[in-house]
């Protein structure tokens, strides 16, 4: 890398208004010294790296490239998912935490009563320990993202906890729900607004101008709140929507989350930013990390997870997920590119929102609802149409590698 690269990746010279106003406690510092990134970089190559004669020692220069780390915690992620599954599902079991079926499902759905949820835990914590092994801990975008997921973890955790010791399919009530992912949307924006220069524009595809700082899309913060709630509560409830068959949520995690990998390591290199004509955030290169460990889980989760399910992630699982997927997108400026990397998240949810809205219309004006579908969410209307459930998720699957795929190719067409 020639010098004047190498000065172009300094934090002085990202754009002012994204470098965090946040200095790492001193915990946090201590912390961040028994994770691999330092123990293997910061101590052990550069104490003998530059004078050792030893491959091994030389080849630990890779551990400061966060494409090497990404994949690293993308293979431990999914590591830890495929050795501990076994374990978590036989503990569940053990402690009777069996999936409820809602009445009006199908008789293929009814079957599934008794299988062991809540194994979003086990995507939660391989998420988690990768992360912590191979990200750096001095970046406050890092940790705004896991405690996120945790956060959106802990409302599922609480909702599928009622439905197993009370035995109530919905769980949670709908405004008990709303309410408490509220509060962690507000915490959020209060922790970008009092700990960060986070800049309040909206970066919006095919307009070059919106990706600078301040410009034509600026907003000011209690605005771009609403713009926050919106995003985050609007994403996670759309993954919870499409959990509802053997491997589809799960799947179409692995596509969403591979995209977004992708976004955020070009968002933030600031060779492939000014190239694309995006936002350079180089705060979002820890995020990549957090991305492919979440493909990892994501992938791991699966094996267990496939047609037929030993295991459902549960609320627990897709209430993560999906803040996940709205907390990066919104740290990496990709808020609207979100509908085209979960756009099958985004059919699933819309489906619901025609459904009732049709039905509630329909009832007020002649007395009698009316459907649009058969069911919704989406893939229970064609489950009721004829389609054996491992055809909808496959289906499914392609449509969602279609709308990653147009994500990507959103960069250049900017």
């Amino acid at each position: 890398m020639s010098a004047k690269h190498e000065k172009d990746f300094t934090p002085k010279a990202a754009f002012a208004g994204w470098e965090p106003a946040f200095r790492t406690p001193r915990r946090w510092r201590r912390y961040d010294r028994q994770m691999l990134y330092y123990f293997l970089y910061q101590i052990v190559f550069r104490e003998y790296g530059a004078t050792s004669e030893s491959y091994f020692f030389k080849g630990l220069n890779v551990i400061q490239y966060v494409t090497f780390r990404t994949a690293m915690a993308t293979i431990t992620s999914l590591l830890i998912s495929l050795l501990f599954g076994g374990k978590v599902i036989k503990k569940l079991s053990a402690k009777n935490v069996g999936q409820e079926i809602r009445e009006e499902l199908s008789v293929e759905h009814q079957a599934k009563k008794g299988t062991p949820t809540m194994g979003g835990v086990l995507i939660i914590g391989a998420v988690f320990l990768s992360t912590l092994l191979w990200a750096r801990l001095d970046n406050l975008f890092l940790w705004l993202a896991l405690g996120a997921t945790i956060s959106f973890g802990a409302i599922g955790f609480a909702d599928d906890y009622i439905k197993i010791v009370k035995k109530r399919s919905l769980g949670l009530t709908g405004k008990q729900k709303l309410a408490a992912q509220l509060v962690t949307a507000i915490a959020f924006w209060a922790v970008l607004y009092w700990l960060t220069n986070y800049t309040w524009n909206l970066s919006i595809p095919f307009i070059r101008a919106t990706a600078e700082p301040f410009g034509i899309t600026y907003l000011w913060p209690a605005v771009y709140l609403i713009f926050i709630i919106f995003v985050l509560l609007g994403s996670s409830n759309a993954v919870n929507l499409t959990d509802g068959m053997d491997g589809l949520a799960t799947s179409i995690t692995f596509v969403a989350m591979s995209a977004l990998t992708a976004l955020s390591y070009v968002g933030s290199d600031r060779r492939w930013a000014e190239y694309l004509d995006i936002t350079h955030n180089p705060s979002s290169a820890e995020l990549t990390v957090f991305c492919g460990a979440m493909v990892g889980a994501s992938l791991g989760f699966l094996w267990f997870n496939a047609p037929p399910a030993e295991v459902f992630m549960g609320d627990v699982g897709s209430l993560a997920i999906g803040g996940a997927l709205g907390t990066v997108a919104i740290l990496t400026k990709q808020e609207f590119l979100l509908p085209f990397i979960g756009g099958v998240f985004i059919l699933e949810a819309i489906s619901v929102m025609l459904q009732v809205s049709f039905f509630k219309f329909t009832r007020r004006n002649s007395g009698v609802g009316k459907r649009i579908f058969l069911q919704a969410p989406l893939h229970h209307h064609f489950q009721l149409a004829g389609w054996k459930e491992p055809k909808i998720v496959f289906r499914f699957l392609i449509v969602a590698i279609l709308f990653a795929l147009l994500s990507l190719s959103t960069l250049k067409l900017r």
